[in-house]
């Protein structure tokens, strides 16, 4: 890290960062399955002696238990270092409601666990008399507990969802999340629900911050809509890799709000130099592309196009091709190729 505390232009990217803060599903892992290269990029940071933190909207794993999965992958990790949105959801529950408060829990055990040690109690239905609903994904969530939640909530509970992930990745593509989940009892009580914990708010990330004493923080995640808009509204830089949900045409047609400060294909890109991931403002070339006039050719990989054509495209740019193989990224990636 230079003395200033940014990142020159031959240092590593990560070199500029005191904290790393991991997404988890879609970065480290694919539900049960580490990303190649995760487990050696927490080792180089450890190593190295940079600050790590784990930071999920999953919310059917407790933070041990995540420590656990991710040190049988291979993956090292200390559960103090695991904020979930599970243990943030019930930790606000137990500012907002009295010590023992009925709440009823849809999702999966952890979620339970995390509300019972929060000092309150999880119930199942409506004649329990709850307080407040908190919903996380569980692979078990049926119509009887959704039901059950409906009735409540439309009876004056307070509704409380761990995350709106719309989807979770996987090695057979994207599965429905609990954001799918959430958009049944928002269809069915036609409302919203009164506080999202998850990312994109920005409550995991400056959490992560806090406890790790950071000054500058570098949140790494596979989701424009969770991860960087979150870490956007904490005021955080971010890295986007391709290994999970958010791919390029998404990248180029994101908004203010979910747009990262790098995009690399995996992890490897933390320990590249800035400028190899960076969005260029102005950007000519990069990897082996060039854009002149807005006009894309050259070859290399994927990727520095990608980042090329993002800077331009958020700019206001429409590109056209110089190449074929310009012409096909473009017509892949939603754009004309002129």
């Amino acid at each position: 890290m230079r003395r200033d505390g940014g990142v020159g232009v031959t240092d590593r990217l990560v070199d500029g960062y005191d904290l790393v803060i991991f997404d988890l599903d879609g970065v480290v892992y694919l539900i049960d399955k580490p990303i190649a290269g995760a487990a050696e990029a927490v080792s180089r940071l450890r190593a190295d002696g940079t600050s790590l933190a784990y930071a999920t909207n999953n919310a059917s794993r407790r933070a041990a238990d995540v420590a656990d999965l991710l040190n049988g992958m291979g993956v090292s990790a200390e559960p103090d270092e695991v904020l979930t949105s599970a243990g943030a959801a019930a930790a606000r529950l137990a500012q907002t409601l009295p010590a023992g408060a009925p709440v009823l829990v849809v999702g999966a055990e952890a979620l339970k666990a995390e509300v019972r040690d929060a000092g309150l109690t999880p119930v199942e239905r409506l004649e329990d008399n709850p307080a407040a609903v908190v919903q996380g994904f569980g692979p078990d969530v049926g119509w009887k507990v959704l039901a059950e939640a409906a009735l409540a909530v439309r009876a004056g509970a307070m509704w409380v969802a761990t995350n709106t992930d719309r989807t979770l990745p996987s090695p057979r593509g994207a599965l429905p999340g609990n954001g799918s989940l959430v958009s049944v009892l928002r269809t069915a009580l036609d409302r919203e629900p009164d506080l999202v914990v998850g990312k994109p708010a920005p409550a995991l990330f400056e959490t992560a911050a806090s406890l790790s004493k950071s000054r500058r923080p570098l949140a790494v995640g596979d989701r424009l809509d969770t991860d960087i808009e979150g870490a956007v509204g904490a005021g955080m830089d971010s890295l986007l890799v391709l290994t999970g949900v958010s791919g390029p045409a998404e990248v180029l047609a994101a908004p203010a709000s979910r747009r990262p400060t790098y995009v690399a294909a995996d992890l490897a890109g933390l320990f590249a130099p800035a400028e190899a991931a960076v969005i260029p403002a102005n950007g000519a070339e990069a990897g082996g592309w060039r854009l002149v006039d807005g006009r894309l050719d050259g070859t290399g990989a994927p990727v520095d196009a990608l980042r090329l054509l993002a800077g331009y495209v958020w700019g206001g740019g429409r590109p056209t091709s110089g190449s074929d193989e310009a012409g096909k990224l473009l017509a892949e990636w939603g754009l004309t190729a002129g």
